[in-house]
């Protein structure tokens, strides 16, 4: 099999990604994998743990955190896989994951990203990811493909093309991203995997989901609390991605639902809930496009709170 490179990112979660380190030790095939770690700014380095749980381990330490996107290019960088294989630090993979993946990619030249089925690790009965359905172009919302159902075979051994893939899990070809690009490293966090498929897809690439294999997620399945830094992209980058991959007509049509619909829906959600402390994060949002232009490509390092996964 040729060589493909896991990149995983972490930040300030050491005990989840030796987690992640073992399962693949235990479940890949070492001789065809090289598995590179990019730590985003944590407090303390772990290069010692983690090459110690993992020999061969490629460690990159950046001293700022550059979030999602730019944690994985640093590692993209670095690779010398034919293949690239992106997962979240607070998964596991199970026996022959990679190697299906890969050979979902050689049967068919024209996928550009496949994502796998994505099960809860808590409940592996349970659907997170069986692809996605394409954004609508007045609300820039989409949705999941079984999130939520419980597993009965329906997503098991299918193979089809989907909107979007999914962050916590995705590989493509190093040749592709060569002439593609990198992941766009100015959303920071959310929504950066989304624009990403629309580059490939505009390269005549197709976004793939496999349900021939599955990873699992150690992602809770109750929605969390909200953050400020959380709506704060949120907010931001969904305008965002509509700005950067829609015309002039759609980017109208959305702004017009977006500033008279749906902020103050959300604005008002927060004030009934008593989360009055998430407004300024709406408004800071709102008010970063007002500085920015639509083809905005500079990334800012910001030292978060929160882990920059999916």
């Amino acid at each position: 099999m040729a060589l493909t490179s896991i990149i995983t990112v972490n930040y300030n979660q050491p005990g989840l990604t030796l987690d992640l380190l073992k399962s693949i030790a235990k479940n890949g095939r070492t001789n065809d994998l090289e598995v590179i770690v990019v730590d985003n700014a944590s407090v303390v380095d772990n290069e010692k743990l983690f090459s110690d749980s993992y020999p061969g381990l490629i460690y990159i330490r950046s001293e700022v955190n550059l979030g999602f996107a730019g944690g994985n290019n640093l590692g993209i960088k670095q690779a010398k896989g034919e293949y690239i294989l992106m997962v979240n630090n607070d998964t596991e993979i199970i026996a022959g994951f990679v190697e299906q993946l890969v050979a979902e990619m050689v049967a068919n030249p024209k996928i550009g990203i496949v994502s796998p089925l994505i099960l809860y690790y808590d409940d592996p009965r349970v659907v997170q990811y069986a692809g996605y359905t394409p954004i609508n172009l007045i609300t820039g919302r989409n949705r999941t493909l079984g999130q939520g159902t419980i597993n009965k075979g329906l997503y098991v051994n299918a193979s089809y093309q989907t909107a979007f893939c999914h962050g916590a899990a995705m590989m493509c070809r190093k040749n592709d991203i060569d002439l593609i690009g990198l992941m766009p490293e100015q959303y920071f966090l959310y929504y950066e995997e989304l624009d990403w498929c629309e580059m490939f897809k505009r390269a005549g690439k197709l976004i793939w989901f496999s349900g021939k294999t599955h990873i699992l997620h150690k992602e809770s399945m109750s929605v969390g609390k909200d953050s400020a830094t959380k709506t704060y992209f949120i907010t931001r980058n969904r305008l965002l991605f509509m700005r950067r991959n829609t015309n002039w007509f759609s980017i109208a049509m959305f702004s017009t639902y977006y500033f008279l619909l749906a902020v103050p829906k959300q604005l008002i959600t927060y004030l009934v809930k008593g989360r009055s402390d998430l407004i300024p994060s709406v408004v800071n949002a709102l008010s970063w496009h007002f500085s920015h232009s639509k083809k905005h490509q500079t990334a800012i390092p910001v030292n978060l709170s929160i882990s920059p996964l999916k």
